[in-house]
């Protein structure tokens, strides 16, 4: 209740920080700045500006450093948040270079009215944003969740890996079409994944003798045709995604210590696209614990308790997508090509009781083992490298 009525006393804008502060609520057609000045008291200003405006924003920036001065004497510097969104991270570092300190918050970290109905304007959000801003400038814990913006060259390194996901599933999508098409006149054998799918389709039958009919030949002939299409493009892409693991594993000195590429790639079990997508969804940025590693993946445990009521309810799934699927995966690639692991030994002992529960938190694990092994060069007991 404290925040929807403001007090009589000093705002704590001018007593405990000497900045103007401003929150960027995102759309696709108007930013709504909500700003909280030195000598305004708790009063919030608001503005609009046409999205994608770059000028007018920094003009609304320096009107507002202008009046602040002209109130109080003083000079002060803006800081900003916003949320993490469509708008990916560009007007963030658009903000870093003209000086103008910046915060990427993740939206689902920011505390919500519990109601049934709770009102929502972009007013309301842009006033939220700017008091989760004051609380996380304050110093108060967990009040929020930042998001470490990438950089430029972290974040074109890893479209590789999601555009060969990206295309992966689109392979599939056309193969179970052609299939379904197929299985609907009796043919189950057919395999649009051969080299020499067009010379079968011709020869195909029915389930009760007939050829083809032309139209389904002609609708599957273009199936193909995309198909195809994207099997070309996942080989122009893992072409692509080789010659850049390749250039990552460059020595760039005698005493340079190894790269994470060539680090990844010296574990059995690992291939060049686990490596990559290690390399560029987790590796490329700074962990403080393996606890951060963790909740980075959406892989951390969610309790529930209250009182005498104590129960699990399972990983959060707040982190990367890409990177927790690709965890559950190398996590059964370790069983089966690390036999001798300690890790693999731990799910032989803990699957009795659940494979699944078991796997996933085996995937906890290995991505911590791997973190510390590419950052700290601590190898996994029982690991086997591959030989040369």
């Amino acid at each position: 209740m404290l925040l929807d009525h403001p007090s009589d006393g000093l705002a704590a804008i001018r007593t405990q920080f000497g900045a103007i502060f401003v929150s960027l609520e995102l759309s696709r057609s108007t930013w709504l700045v909500t700003s909280l000045s030195p000598g305004t008291g708790e009063k919030m200003s608001k503005h609009r500006v046409k999205a994608g405006d770059i000028a007018n924003l920094l003009k609304l920036f320096a009107d507002l450093k202008r009046k602040a001065q002209a109130r109080t004497g003083e000079s002060y510097p803006i800081i900003t948040i916003q949320e993490a969104g469509l708008d990916g991270f560009w007007l963030h570092r658009c903000l870093l270079q003209e000086g103008i300190e910046g915060h990427v918050v993740d939206p689902a970290s920011i505390a919500t009215s519990r109601r049934r109905r709770r009102a929502k304007t972009d007013r309301l959000d842009g006033e939220t944003l700017l008091r989760t801003l004051l609380a996380y400038k304050r110093g108060e814990p967990r009040v929020c969740a930042m998001v470490v913006a990438p950089s430029p060259e972290a974040e074109d390194r890893r479209r590789l890996c999601r555009e060969r996901k990206t295309l992966i599933a689109e392979r599939v999508e056309h193969v179970s079409r052609i299939k379904g098409l197929l299985f609907a006149q009796g043919i189950s054998d057919y395999a649009p994944m051969r080299r020499d799918r067009r010379a079968r389709l011709e020869a195909l039958r029915t389930g009760d003798g007939r050829l083809l009919p032309a139209p389904l030949k002609a609708q599957i002939s273009r199936e193909l045709d995309r198909l195809e299409l994207r099997l070309d493009q996942i080989a122009a892409v893992e072409s692509e995604q080789e010659a850049l693991l390749a250039e990552a594993r460059k020595p760039t000195g005698e005493t340079a210590a190894p790269d994470p590429v060539t680090m990844l790639l010296a574990l059995k079990g690992m291939g060049p696209n686990f490596a990559a997508v290690l390399w560029s969804e987790a590796f490329y940025r700074q962990f403080a614990n393996r606890r951060q590693v963790a909740a980075y993946a959406g892989l951390a445990a969610t309790p529930w308790r209250s009182g005498g009521i104590e129960r699990e309810q399972g990983v959060s799934k707040a982190g990367n997508p890409r990177l927790r699927t690709t965890m559950i995966q190398l996590a059964w690639l370790w069983v089966r090509h690390q036999e001798q692991s300690a890790l693999t030994q731990w799910f032989k002992a803990h699957s009795q009781r659940g494979r699944k529960r078991a796997i996933v938190a085996l995937a906890r694990k290995l991505l911590v083992a791997l973190w510390k092994y590419v950052t700290a060069g601590v190898v996994m007991e029982g690991a086997v490298m591959k030989t040369a």
